[in-house]
């Protein structure tokens, strides 16, 4: 059985991966956490709850670690854990994010290191970390999570549309260099998604984005899930370097 590890994955999109790649019966879990332990537990039991309670069906073991991913020196400790338990991780998804918005001019300095941090340092530094075991084993799956606006930029969130670009390049270069090792490296750029990052806006807001969509409607973190999985599974096997964008139509 594979293991798969997903960063930032107590809400949102990546509790949704995380939960969608227990059911699917093939993975190990592991649910990264930074500030949200609580909710990373409730996750794991959750899960838990549905291996004990269908003893006839095949599932893999779930746990929840707290790092925060950004730091090297808790990456490094989030995956001893993860290979001390599961001995390898076979599919990384770099999905940790955080957002907020600002009129450029208005932005600080330090709200721009705090972006990059947890947004593009955390791939790096988990990317880095993953690598050498999937190239002594020739065989492995990074998937990074962007976004719409790493591909088309949104106004009063440069910060945010910066990292999520950078992401994108990072994906398309790392993928010429580790594809002769078996590796593939893929970015998700999700559309607009019914989340918790996405609550603040208001009704007119979410009805005009609705309308702005050709398919009528905000996705579900169950698109991105299902976009991730086919990425790391079976389907995925021939692509590498490409940006899926489950948008909608939003963006084309």
């Amino acid at each position: 059985m594979k293991t798969i590890l997903i960063t930032g994955s107590s809400r949102g999109i990546g509790a949704e991966i995380a939960r969608s790649a227990f059911l699917s019966g093939e993975y190990n879990v592991i649910i990264n956490y930074n500030k949200s332990g609580a909710r990373a537990t409730m996750l794991q039991k959750e899960l838990e709850e549905i291996s004990s309670q269908n003893k006839d069906e095949k599932f893999g073991r779930v746990l929840a670690v707290g790092a925060d991913v950004s730091r090297e020196d808790e990456v490094n400790s989030l995956f001893d854990t993860a290979e001390k338990t599961f001995g390898k991780v076979d599919v990384l998804v770099n999905n940790a994010a955080v957002s907020s918005y600002s009129l450029f001019q208005d932005l600080t300095l330090e709200a721009w290191h705090e972006t990059m941090a947890t947004n593009l340092d955390s791939v790096f530094l988990c990317t880095k970390r993953a690598l050498p075991r999937m190239i002594s084993e020739k065989c492995g799956r990074i998937i990074n999570i962007s976004s719409i606006w790493g591909i088309c930029g949104s106004s009063c969130e440069v910060h945010y549309s910066t990292s999520k670009a950078a992401i994108i390049g990072l994906t398309k270069a790392l993928a010429k260099e580790v594809g002769p090792s078996g590796i593939t490296v893929n970015c998700v750029a999700p559309g607009v998604i019914d989340t918790e990052m996405n609550k603040a806006l208001s009704d007119d807001d979410r009805k005009a984005l609705c309308d702005e969509t050709p398919l009528g409607c905000i996705g579900k973190c169950e698109d991105i899930a299902k976009t991730v999985l086919f990425l790391a599974g079976d389907g995925g096997d021939f692509i590498t370097g490409q940006v899926i964008s489950p948008n909608g139509g939003i963006v084309i």
